[in-house]
């Protein structure tokens, strides 16, 4: 069986550059998947991308699937003959395989001998297999959106103008998109933009860098960082890569050439976020730091083209850009013409959601649970108050309904402006904090009583009118509003309950279709999101539901106890005192115990029973202001320490005596045991 090279390249017009990577990506897994299915053997599949082309390269690709032995079984042997003579049944079996009876085998199994047939089917080759496997792929790609072009009834999400199909230096011969395939591709539409024949799959690489096109996403990426990096360093400034902003320019060029251009110092009068988001947004520019962090005039853009005039390509950049600095300029004065309290009136007309009001309904419904946290927290109530007042005025405000992404931001350096208080200035920027599970909290009360009003009374509202997220939809982003109170309270170290908060949120609704048993819906959908938090801190699913299992309703104590048993669990008398504590749990259920943990001493006579009365008796007295003071690790480091006398417990005493008072003291001497651990987590539940 022989191996080659295979090449697929599809050639289009400019593909859509956020959507560059998982074309390429399904692309290849596509193909690859096909392979598998066939049984083809290969050696490794490789991704390409530019933005007028989709590639897959599979190395050490057989020429064809291995033969396989086939094996049929016909009628049972007494069926298939009848006094030496065979019977329709057998003659029938053998005229479906194409031969005769005398040509048919005999099998055995475990339950008798049959007539059977052997061949060798020859595997089919790749040239045969591959165009289902191309068209199938293709078919199947997560396209944005189809188009049709001309006269032709072919969809994708570009027009497409060419396909390769090399496998070793031998054109496949097949259709895809309406293209014969063949060994012809193009170079950089530009710097080469004649026909360019492939001798073979493996000069793929080289001969397209040898017309100017790099199709090494990650080279390609790699080359972009470099070359903005070196540009910023020519200037003596540090160049921002944004990572979105950087996989979106990959998308863009073929041949990546980074420019430093520049702008007037006077639009520096503008919030540095609203020209940064002007320029990543409506030119994909890179931009540039001095040594304070401070932004400097200057922009790093990425032509696909390496220009014998490139000051003629920066002025052109640079003449581009000052029109939409310009915008961003006249957003920002005419926004500062009026305070953003004067905005408030407008979020009347606001929708937040069809059935739970306007962002002034909410803005009065988060008030008060904005409030009850401010007291609870050391905050200001009426700081609290006036964030949540001006919290949303910045939607409306011209500059954030050009950059969506600006709001809080704009919203703090309006309020500075307009003499707010510095905390309830930076709590409009705080209210979207953390945005994804591992960014930062609220730092001030004020933001952080701003951001948990905001979320909570968005969870109780909507479950409340029976939206809940599912499996595959969440439209409110729940989930994320979930983690989000979360972590403001786990790293704020806010010790507050959340069925209180929730119930405090819930009150300020009326009327909601989902009322009954709301607050317990919402709290255990936010306490069942401690799973996943807990797997980006090591923390399994076990010692999940070894805490879950008590009524722990406060973020801040249930993390504790989280964090606790992982360290517990790690210790050498871990696996021991869980087994021990879920034979405890055993006995207790199957006895019906009542719970009592009241021992007698005069009814303890064997050693062992003593021994532990005495060992629980005293690491009690050690984890009681423990457990008061939160600390469970030292609490279960403590208790640990029982593990001899536990053990001694089992080997030596008799639990079910068959003397009542005996056996019933000896449980409630368990009981006993069990509670303490009880006070932290149930760990009878760790493996």
């Amino acid at each position: 069986m022989a191996v080659d090279t295979l090449l697929l390249e599809l050639g289009a017009e400019e593909l859509p550059p956020k959507a560059l990577d998982s074309l390429a990506d399904a692309f290849a897994d596509g193909i690859e998947k096909g392979l598998r299915e066939a049984e083809v053997p290969f050696a490794s599949v490789i991704a390409f991308a530019t933005p007028r082309r989709l590639a897959v390269r599979v190395t050490e690709l057989a020429d064809k699937q291995p033969d396989r032995d086939l094996e049929r079984r016909g009628p049972a042997l007494a069926a298939a003959f009848k006094d030496g003579v065979a019977t329709k049944a057998a003659e029938g079996f053998a005229r479906s395989c194409g031969v005769t009876v005398d040509e048919l085998i005999h099998l055995e199994t475990d339950k008798g001998t049959w007539l059977g047939y052997r061949e060798q089917q020859p595997g089919e080759s790749v040239q045969a297999l591959l165009p289902a496997i191309v068209s199938k792929t293709l078919a199947n790609l997560p396209v944005p959106k189809n188009m049709r072009w001309g006269a032709s009834r072919v969809e994708f999400s570009r027009p497409v103008h060419w396909l390769v199909a090399l496998y070793g230096s031998n054109v496949v011969a097949m259709q895809a998109l309406g293209l014969e395939a063949s060994r012809t591709t193009f170079g950089h539409r530009f710097h080469a933009p004649e026909a360019l024949q492939l001798d073979h799959a493996d000069s793929y690489v080289d001969a397209l860098e040898n017309a100017y096109v790099i199709v090494d996403r990650e080279r390609r990426r790699a080359r972009i960082r470099e070359q903005v990096l070196a540009e910023a360093e020519l200037v003596d400034a540090e160049a921002v890569i944004d990572e979105a902003l950087l996989t979106e320019v990959n998308g863009l060029v073929e041949w990546p050439v980074a420019l430093t251009g520049s702008f007037d110092e006077r639009f520096l009068e503008v919030p540095a976020e609203c020209l940064i988001s002007s320029m990543k947004a409506n030119q994909k520019y890179f931009h540039l730091l001095d040594g304070k962090g401070k932004l400097k005039p200057l922009f790093v853009t990425v032509a696909n083209i390496d220009s014998l005039e490139p000051q003629q390509v920066i002025e052109g950049n640079e003449k581009v850009i000052r029109p939409r600095l310009a915008d961003a300029a006249f957003f920002y004065d005419t926004d500062r013409k009026q305070p953003l309290a004067a905005r408030i009136p407008q979020l009347e007309s606001v929708v937040f959601q069809q059935q739970l009001g306007t962002l002034s309904d909410k803005a009065r419904r988060s008030t008060v649970i904005a409030t009850h946290i401010a007291q609870h927290i050391g905050g200001d109530a009426a700081h609290a108050q006036r964030a949540v007042a001006l919290a949303k005025c910045d939607l409306v405000s011209e500059m954030v309904l050009e950059f969506p992404e600006l709001q809080g931001i704009m919203g703090r350096y309006y309020a500075i402006q307009d003499g707010e208080p510095a905390d309830v200035a930076q709590a409009l920027e705080e209210q979207y904090l953390p945005r994804f599970a591992t960014d930062e909290t609220p730092q001030t009360p004020t933001g952080q009583a701003l951001a948990l009003a905001d979320r909570l009374d968005t969870l109780v509202g909507i479950f409340g009118i029976g939206q809940r997220p599912t499996g595959a939809k969440d439209p409110f982003a729940l989930r994320r509003a979930a983690i989000g109170v979360l972590n403001i309270l786990i790293k704020g170290e806010l010790a507050l309950d959340l069925r209180e908060l929730l119930s405090v949120a819930a009150e300020q609704h009326r009327d909601l279709p989902k009322a009954d048993g709301l607050v317990d819906d919402v709290l255990t959908y936010m306490l069942d999101r401690f799973r996943a938090w807990g797997q980006d801190e090591g923390i399994s699913a076990e010692m999940y539901l070894a805490v879950r299992a008590r009524p722990v309703t406060a973020p801040l104590d249930f993390a504790r106890r989280l964090r606790a048993v992982k360290a517990f669990a790690q210790r050498d008398e871990a696996s021991a005192l869980a087994a021990a504590n879920k034979r405890v749990s055993n006995l207790l259920d199957k006895q019906a115990h009542d719970g009592s943990t009241q021992v007698d001493t005069s009814l303890l006579v064997e050693p062992a029973e003593k021994a532990l009365f005495d060992a629980v008796s005293a690491r009690r007295e050690q984890v009681t202001p423990l457990f008061a003071a939160g600390d469970y690790q030292r609490a279960l480091d403590v208790l640990a320490e029982l593990r001899s006398p536990v053990d001694d417990f089992f080997d030596d005493v008799m639990v079910m005596a068959e003397d009542d008072a005996t056996r019933n003291n000896r449980l409630a001497l368990l009981a006993s045991l069990r509670a303490l651990f009880l006070e932290v987590a149930d760990i009878s539940l760790l493996p």
